[in-house]
């Protein structure tokens, strides 16, 4: 495409050479630049793209897209210079893969807990149904069935646009894609149009990031800020951010609730480990997902189907014959009568959650073993308090390794155990080894009990020192059960 049209609609301060040349492709990432690529350097948090000018140029950059000027300028190298090129990479992205999301049905899901599970059961059931769509998940993007590995919830706009425009390119009439406050704050939504937005639940997260509670609340109310009115806004009303998060939208706001009056509403009939009976909208359904938080991520989901034209009856039909997200409360059961369950839980609300869930099922008919930790190079605030909602709620507590990165797990282990007291401790003990944390409490734990294993969910890694270890809690779960 042409520099002059991948710019048309997002105007530079300044150009420095020749605007009329072919452009192959984008890259905020100096290392992927070939010859014909337009450069964007933007100033990251980590790192400041403006460092590698010199080396995109070098591996064949046609153009640079720029805040700062270097202070040699290239023969036969266009520059453009933005006031923000952090705010100008989605609307130049979006203008070079054919504005996707004008040919696509984009549905965001955004919140602290549940993106993933929603995210991913609207995706699975529209396919169900015959319709092709995309997904954009922490787990993995897929177009209409294909596999993209992810490296984290919300892609840069960039990499964002071009997924998309290859799922419009296949035909697909949806796509559903996790927001995270990352990506709103780093405009790596800048320049798509959501047909929809859905608002989960708000509890404390990635505050070694926002700082403030309020600044990570205001990342969140910025994706419904940006809906269009001509979109759909699906709110949490049990949550006491969710009106919050509507409160200057442009879009339809409809809300769900467990609790009170809403245009969607659900409630628990009956619970097990294999699923729950649920009351939704005065029908009686019975789903495969456990716990009241997924009554209320099937919530948002129904409530979708509906937004989207989906009829009441074809919707709670769809509910029913879905299973859980790998690594969301899956259970795994030992041939004496143990269950284990795999969450991705990793905030003290989600670790809350579960465990409650899980002491409604037992009733007190079994004991509840929990297995977590808590990664390195992340929040550190939250680790004594998760440490806390563990040991309210269960029977045994085993400390241990989740994804140490570049913290010592010893270090990380300590921070939570800060949070307890000594009456807490006599049912508390740390293993640094994840492996061995969760054989112990396999073995340990009696027929009827329950084993929460929290932290790692879907994930198949550990990262320790910065580097990937092969780690699969599903893996060392069912060795300990001898079910391999």
């Amino acid at each position: 495409m042409k520099l002059t049209r991948i710019i048309e609609h997002c105007k530079p301060k300044d150009i420095i050479g020749n605007a009329d040349i072919e452009i192959l492709k984008l890259e905020i990432d100096s290392r992927k630049v070939e010859k014909g690529t337009a450069f964007v350097a933007i100033r990251g948090t980590q790192v400041n793209g403006h460092d590698y000018i010199a080396k995109a140029i070098e591996q064949g950059a046609s153009a640079v897209i720029c805040e700062q000027l270097p202070d040699k300028l290239v023969q036969n190298v266009t520059y453009l210079r933005y006031d923000n090129t952090e705010d100008a990479v989605g609307s130049l992205a979006t203008e070079f893969y054919g504005n996707p999301t004008k040919r696509i049905k984009l549905i965001g899901v955004t919140g602290t807990n549940g993106k993933t599970t929603i995210a991913t059961t609207l995706y699975n059931i529209v396919r169900h149904m015959g319709i092709k769509a995309g997904l954009c998940s922490t787990v993995c993007n897929y177009i209409d069935g294909k596999p993209y590995p992810t490296e984290c919830t919300t892609p840069d706009p960039i990499t964002l646009n071009r997924l998309l425009g290859e799922m419009a390119d296949a035909g697909c009439e949806y796509a559903f894609m996790e927001v995270s406050s990352h990506s709103v704050t780093q405009k790596r939504i800048g320049g798509l149009t959501f047909a929809g937005g859905l608002f989960t639940n708000l509890t404390r997260d990635h505050l070694d990031y926002h700082k403030t509670f309020e600044n990570y609340r205001d990342a969140k109310k910025g994706f419904f800020d940006m809906l269009p009115k001509d979109a759909f806004a699906i709110t949490n009303a049990d949550d006491r951010n969710g009106m919050v998060m509507t409160q200057n939208t442009k879009a339809t706001v409809k809300t769900y609730s467990m609790r009170g009056i809403a245009d969607f509403r659900a409630k628990v009939l009956e619970e097990s480990f294999d699923g729950m009976n649920l009351l939704f909208d005065n029908t009686e359904v019975f789903v495969q997902f456990v716990g009241r938080f997924n009554v209320q991520n099937l919530l948002a989901v129904y409530g979708t189907l509906r937004m989207i034209g989906i009829n009441k009856q074809d919707a709670l039909v769809e509910l029913s014959a879905m299973k859980p997200v790998n690594g969301r409360f899956e259970t795994i059961r030992s041939n004496n009568g143990v269950t284990a369950i795999i969450d991705y839980a990793h905030t003290p609300d989600a670790i809350a959650n579960v465990l409650s869930t899980i002491n409604e099922v037992l009733q007190g008919k079994g004991q509840c073993w929990t297995v977590c930790g808590a990664g390195g190079n992340r929040d550190k605030g939250k680790r004594p308090l998760m440490a806390q909602e563990a040991v309210k709620q269960s029977d045994h507590v085993i400390i241990t390794s989740d994804n140490p990165r570049f913290e010592n797990p010893q270090d990380i282990i300590n921070d939570m155990l800060a949070g307890l007291t000594p009456e807490d401790m006599k049912k508390t003990i740390s293993i640094v080894d994840r492996r061995e944390a969760i054989r112990t409490a396999c073995m340990m734990a009696s027929p009827g009990d329950a084993i929460l294993v929290a932290g790692k969910g879907h994930e198949d890694y550990q990262i320790i020192q910065g580097v990937k270890h092969h780690f699969d809690d599903h893996e060392i779960i069912r060795e300990a059960f001898g079910l391999v």
